[in-house]
This record gives structure tokens, sequence and C-alpha cells, in this order.
């Protein structure tokens, strides 16, 4: 059986690490006001945070239509008998139901909806892991059974720069925007049971830095065998020199560096740095 593997454009995967483990792509939408983006194939990253910097506006996002999952599976089928399809929580965004109820429409592939119940590259972590086992010839079921396994030990971290993003996309209100902004508090922010949740609140970008190193190093001190990945809204550099000083202290630790795109980056602004991890 071969199988084809399918993720959306929030696991921001980096198109060379895409090509290079043959992973197809689905993309969602950012929409400012009668124009319409596919991120990754229209918008980057960084036009993105020019054109909110530009129209002073935040855009709304959307899902692929079953339709694109349809015609995406049709294709898929003339190479591939199966498909992996891994998304973004579904406590976030509709796509992965949409890839639920398009594998219900077409009988010519076997679809496999995976629902990553997180976003950003450590989504990406998935459908690396699930490219490696098809390529090795592994069932989709293995493939399954070894990326909820990889769930125990998954996490990501995210560090808001600046609050007003997540107060106009009312993620936060106005009250808690001003007080944050006001004592400097820079949020931790995670995943729980499938939707974005506060994790901790630290007054500092520094020591909120510092909170999620401590939490990577009770992982990565066990020298075990993981994946990293720094993920940052337009700072490179930042994410550069932490990707180094992961690598220097923990080389038991493979460590990527990827980016909030247009869909995630809508809701988390501009400056935002992450950091996620699993054990190999």
């Amino acid at each position: 059986m071969k199988t084809a593997i399918l993720t959306d454009s929030t696991a921001y995967i980096p198109k060379d690490l895409r090509d290079k483990h043959d992973i197809y792509m689905i993309p969602l939408s950012v929409i400012f006001g009668d124009e319409t983006y596919q991120e990754e194939n229209e918008m980057t990253a960084e036009q993105f945070f020019a054109k909110v910097k530009e129209r002073q506006e935040l855009p709304t996002t959307s899902q692929p239509p079953v339709g694109m999952f349809v015609e995406l599976f049709e294709n898929l089928s003339k190479e591939y008998d199966a498909v992996i399809s891994i998304h973004l929580s579904s406590g976030i965004s509709g796509t992965y139901n949409g890839a639920v109820t398009a594998g219900t429409m077409v009988d010519t592939i076997k679809v496999y909806p995976f629902d990553s119940e997180i976003s950003c590259m450590v989504q990406g972590f998935y459908a690396l892991e699930a490219s490696e086992m098809a390529k090795a010839g592994r069932t989709p079921e293995e493939i399954l059974e070894r990326l909820n396994e990889m769930k125990k030990s998954v996490n990501a971290y995210f560090i808001v720069d600046d609050l007003s993003n997540l107060q106009r996309g009312g993620r936060l209100s106005g009250a808690q925007a001003l007080i944050g902004s006001l004592l400097q508090v820079k949020p931790i922010l995670h995943f729980e049971d499938k939707v974005i949740v506060p994790f901790e609140k630290i007054r500092t970008k520094k020591k909120a830095l510092n909170r999620v190193y401590d939490l990577f190093h009770e992982v990565a001190a066990n020298n075990e065998p993981m994946r990293a990945v720094v993920i940052h809204a337009n700072r490179p550099e930042e994410a550069a020199a932490m990707k180094q000083e992961l690598e220097e202290k923990y080389p038991n630790v493979e460590c990527l560096i990827s980016y909030f795109g247009a869909v995630i980056g809508t809701h988390l602004g501009e400056g935002a740095i992450g950091l996620g991890w699993y054990k190999k």
C-alpha cells in the first residue's frame, strides 16, 4: 500500500522540507476586506505582517472548502492507495472536520484524518514522522499508532509580544490587554484540550523565555533523542540565536526553525515566539 501524507498550511513546514519529504499541503486563507489569500501559496508570513501594518486591520481567516479536500484526495488517488490527513487542532478550526467529511465523499482512496490537537511546526512534526514511516513501507494503521504515541510527549509554548492582536481578534478583553501592556505581562500560551489557553502570566519577555527554557530542560536533560522547533513571528535573528543556544546545550536535540504564518499570526501578532518539541 502506498500512503500519501497531507497536512495544512498552518503546519508551517518550510517548503524545502515539504518537498524533501513529499508532504502535500492544503491551504487555509486570510481575508482582508474583499481580498482573499491562500497562506503559503499566495501570501508569505513576511508579506502578511507587512500588509497588517499597511492596512491597520486584522484579517479574518477561513478553512479550506470541503470541495478542495475532495479534489485533492481524488488527485492523490491516481498515485496513492491511502492518505493520512494531519491537521491543526479541531478546537480552533474546522479544517480537520472538513477532511473527515471529504473522506466520506471519495471512494478512490482511503482517507485517515488525524487531529494533531495543536498547530504550527509542532503539527508539522507529525507530518514529518508520518512521511518517514510511509517511505519505510509502514501501513496507515502503524503510522497512526505512532502519531498517537507522539502525543504523549508533544509540547509547545508561545509567548505573545503584543497583546493587542489577541484583544482585536476577540481572544482577550480590552481591559485585560491594557492591564497586561501596562504591567509588561507576557502571557505564555499553550494548547490544552485542543484550545489555546494561558499557561502562565509573567512580567517580562526575558522571564517568560527563561520559564519556557526551564520547561524544555525538564525533558531534554534526560538525553533522549528529541526534535524541537523555534517558531517566530517575523523575528528570524532571535529565532536563530535560540536555535544555536539549544543545539549547543543539548546535543541530543535536533532543532529546527519555523514561523507563525498568516492564519496563526492573525491571532498571535508580530514578535511572538514559541518553542515546541517531542521525543523521537
